[in-house]
């Protein structure tokens, strides 16, 4: 099979159209033939081993698992010979979680893993804007952050895969939502839902006497100790993009009074897979996807995610519908 394969850490040269072995699904696997991906900001830090520390789970001189790509959308192709829940032909979506691979022809996954049926609703290209950016979204949101009808809440990179998939969960939970973005994005956010959108390059949120239930970072930039002041007594701000940093204080506030810095690494869950098919279908969340990229142009797709203007999710196309 066909795959961008990636032979070193570094720019998006780095990546190359290669034949590989295509994989054989195991007794309880599903084989899925791929129609779209994605680039996400995760491959593209993958790709660089940007922060360095990546080097310790990817692989220290190189990538060892050098197939990037964690959402997919497509149809399954083959079938193990215990799978139950899935046949030969089911249009499906999900994401292979750590172990990436989806930027290729075909995808093996444990039936009982990130996949599901795709929403009739959507194109394959759609479907693959989905599992990584709202899954994220869904996890910190609902598990860290409890969010309940009423809150406020501020979502900072709110353009964003992470960020436009929280606007419209946060205004689906009941939440007055306001987003963080630039001026250039206030329309598409504004049109996910989001009640309020604050230019950052303007305005400093912090400063503007707003105070907010939840805080939610999605793009790794803000500062707790800045943003502790516009968050209520027990308020909470939800760390996506955390470092080591966060960590500390995250477990200092967690011993003191106040708001509290949380962190954690998603739990990727079917049950949530299912949930969020479930508001696609109805309506109350729509994929958000800026370009679409042939599978030949995957590096050029990496060169436009590394400027950091990418609004929604980057899309790479392998099929026809």
């Amino acid at each position: 099979m066909k795959a961008i394969v990636t032979t070193a850490y570094g720019s998006p040269d780095v990546l190359q159209l290669q034949e590989v072995p295509a994989p054989t699904p195991g007794d309880k696997e599903v084989r899925v033939k791929i129609h779209a991906a994605t680039v996400t900001s995760g491959d593209a830090r993958i790709r660089r081993a940007d922060p360095f520390l990546i080097r310790l789970i990817y692989g220290w001189k190189r990538p060892k698992t050098p197939i990037l790509g964690n959402e997919f959308s497509g149809v399954i192709e083959s079938v193990g010979d215990s799978v139950t829940q899935f046949k030969k032909g089911d249009r499906v979506f999900g994401a292979t979680g750590f172990k990436l691979g989806a930027n290729a022809e075909y995808v093996v996954l444990p039936e009982s893993g990130m996949v599901a049926l795709k929403p009739e609703n959507l194109t394959f290209e759609e479907a693959a804007a989905i599992p990584f950016g709202a899954t994220a979204a869904l996890f910190f949101l609902r598990e860290k952050g409890r969010i309940r009808p009423g809150q406020k809440v501020l979502v900072i990179g709110a353009s964003g895969s992470l960020g436009t998939a929280a606007v419209q969960l946060a205004r689906y939970f009941g939440a007055e939502v306001t987003g963080v973005t630039s001026a250039g994005n206030a329309d598409l956010v504004k049109s996910l839902g989001a009640d309020k959108v604050i230019d950052y390059t303007r305005e400093d949120y912090t400063r503007n006497g707003e105070r907010y239930d939840l805080i939610f970072d999605t793009v790794g930039k803000a500062s707790f100790s800045a943003s502790k002041r516009i968050l209520h007594p027990k308020g909470l701000f939800l760390a996506a993009a955390a470092g080591f940093s966060a960590l500390f204080l995250a477990l200092l506030s967690a011993l003191t009074g106040g708001p509290k810095l949380v962190m954690g690494v998603v739990e990727e869950r079917r049950e949530d897979l299912d949930f969020l098919k479930g508001l696609l279908e109805s309506g109350h969340l729509k994929p958000v996807i800026d370009r679409r990229y042939a599978f030949e142009q995957t590096a050029e797709a990496h060169r436009y995610v590394d400027t950091g203007r990418k609004k929604g999710n980057v899309v790479i196309t392998l099929a026809g519908e």
